[in-house]
């Protein structure tokens, strides 16, 4: 079945404003000077840490949002729709607003924190917090892809292999999982980019902290009013990292 023509328009222009400013940043990075902009003692710590953060939010992500998402998706009780809503709050708050409500959970005035912190435990202001702020924004995106693969998927062969017999842990693992692994691949890569782009929480609640909580987005930030040159070409190494996890996420969900 053809499209009507006058979509190619709309869609065109839509492509065009995604495209133009990426376009716009690659045209203004000074290639002679690339290197050493982005191999500096600074970006590169940025970038590193940046990674192994998000690596981990994405970790927890799979390790708490894959539970959740089974809830929301197999379940039936008084309150999910409102339980619903309240886990997946983070897409559409501010991150900043993240940032301050885990501040005043977790820093050591906070809710838990006090507690925490008469223990001998900081969790403010620390690479522990920039993993956390990561999460909480991250997280959504996997239960989101994860519920709407289950519920896709459906329940008929876990009833059948629970009718022969099946523990529901062995139900969960042999059957479950591997039908719904595009979903989670999907969903944790997300949770992975929005970890790797994440910076008002993160600004919030782990603050700026060289080596420590000092991710490439505030690295980007803090060099856009310094070193200009050298926050673009940051931007364009930000920009094709994420490109290529995007990329191999389709590449394997093509796979699977």
């Amino acid at each position: 079945m053809g499209l009507p023509r006058w979509i190619y328009v709309p869609a065109l222009v839509g492509a065009v404003f995604v495209l133009l400013p990426l376009v716009a940043i690659v045209a203004r990075v000074h290639w002679a000077e690339f290197g050493s902009l982005v191999t500096s003692e600074g970006s590169r710590a940025a970038f590193w840490l940046s990674l192994k953060t998000s690596a981990a939010s994405t970790l927890l992500c799979v390790l708490l949002g894959v539970p959740m998402a089974l809830v929301l998706a197999r379940r039936r009780f008084r309150g999910l729709a409102l339980l619903r809503s309240l886990v997946l709050l983070p897409l559409v708050l501010p991150p900043v607003v993240g940032g301050l409500a885990l501040l005043y959970t977790f820093g050591r005035r906070g809710l838990l924190g006090s507690e925490l912190d008469a223990l001998g435990i900081q969790v403010a202001f620390s690479t522990i917090a920039v993993v956390m702020a990561q999460t909480f924004v991250a997280m959504p995106f996997l239960v989101v892809s994860m519920e709407g693969t289950l519920r896709t998927a459906g329940q008929r062969y876990e009833v059948v292999a629970a009718s022969l017999g099946a523990a529901p842990t062995t139900v969960f693992r042999r059957i479950t999982l591997p039908l719904v692994l595009p979903g989670l691949v999907s969903g944790a890569v997300l949770s992975f980019a929005r970890s790797l782009g994440e910076f008002g929480a993160t600004i919030t609640f782990a603050g700026s902290l060289q080596g420590r909580t000092r991710t490439l987005p505030l690295e980007i930030y803090l060099q856009r009013e310094t070193d200009p040159d050298a926050a673009v070409a940051l931007a364009l190494v930000l920009v094709v990292v994420a490109v290529l996890v995007i990329g191999l996420a389709r590449q394997g969900r093509g796979v699977l």
